[in-house]
């Protein structure tokens, strides 16, 4: 058994005590159960102070940042951070959790939502399974993950709905402008060059770029991992799951909006990309 798997069986272990727990609480008496609820919430306040205490500490050295990193990245100090409020996760990925609690709703009425990326309060999707002969049209369905969007993640105003063509994974301003290779738009290989499941490195000027099809959402990033900086395109791209993983320390990232995932305080430095007459634009910064 590998060093994660353990981890993962532990942290599972822990959390099956924590719901067993409750569920005993859950039996007791009014005043027992009162008792045992202020019990619980004093010994969270204690580890909540202590763990503030340290994160104020790390946060102020350097070193001690960079420690932070490599803890966060264990889904246990994560949850027990996001917990006690400490760390919060970004709209993006609650979102997400939003719409996996949302799903099997969804899909028992032929239909589901892919969510694309969060970006300046707009939610950009994809829908599927909304057709005729579906019991659950595409407009219901678009209200539907509106509703609970909007409900659940009071950063998202609105929503967007992508087609299905080779599009931007990451819509910002100035990549739906006309690309002008004197404000620094460069043209990068053929849409063909570069199929759903697959990555390419291409040269410029300010650097190398990373350019990633997963799903028809192509994505631009600086060819450099937010841990040490080293290139990425020699990483493992998981397709099915969305994810690119750095062949050095093995860091993964979210390919749609350039999120780490080990690492949730790190993020890919994402470029600006357009698709015109069948070539791919980006503009490095």
């Amino acid at each position: 058994m590998t060093q994660s798997h353990t981890v993962a069986d532990e942290l599972e272990s822990v959390a099956a005590r924590v719901d067993a727990a409750v569920a005993a609480v859950a039996k007791l008496k009014p005043s027992a159960q009162a008792v045992a609820l202020e019990l619980k919430q004093a010994i969270e306040a204690f580890h909540k102070l202590a763990l503030t205490t340290m994160v104020r500490h790390l946060k102020q050295d350097p070193r001690g940042k960079e420690l932070l990193l490599e803890l966060v990245a264990d889904p246990a100090v994560y949850a027990l951070l996001i917990m006690h409020g400490i760390m919060r996760a970004d709209p993006l990925t609650r979102a997400r959790r939003v719409l996996d609690n949302a799903r099997p709703y969804m899909q028992s009425h032929g239909g589901d939502a892919e969510l694309v990326d969060v970006r300046d309060g707009i939610a950009y999707l994809r829908l599927h399974g909304s057709c005729n002969g579906c019991s659950l049209s595409a407009f219901t369905l678009r209200k539907h993950v509106e509703e609970v969007l909007l409900r659940e993640v009071p950063e998202i105003i609105r929503l967007e709905v992508l087609s299905d063509q080779p599009v931007p994974a990451i819509l910002r301003s100035d990549a739906q402008t006309p690309p002008d290779e004197s404000r620094g738009w460069v043209r990068g290989p053929a849409v063909s060059a570069v199929p759903s499941g697959q990555m390419i490195s291409i040269p410029t000027e300010r650097g190398s770029v990373l350019i990633v099809n997963v799903a028809n959402r192509l994505s631009a990033f600086r060819n450099a991992c937010a841990h040490q900086g080293r290139p990425l395109d020699g990483g493992m791209l998981d397709p099915e799951h969305g994810t690119l993983t750095c062949p050095w320390h093995g860091f993964c990232f979210d390919v749609a909006s350039g999120e780490c995932l080990t690492a949730p305080q790190a993020q890919l430095e994402p470029f600006p990309l357009r698709v015109v007459d069948g070539f791919i634009w980006v503009r490095p910064q």
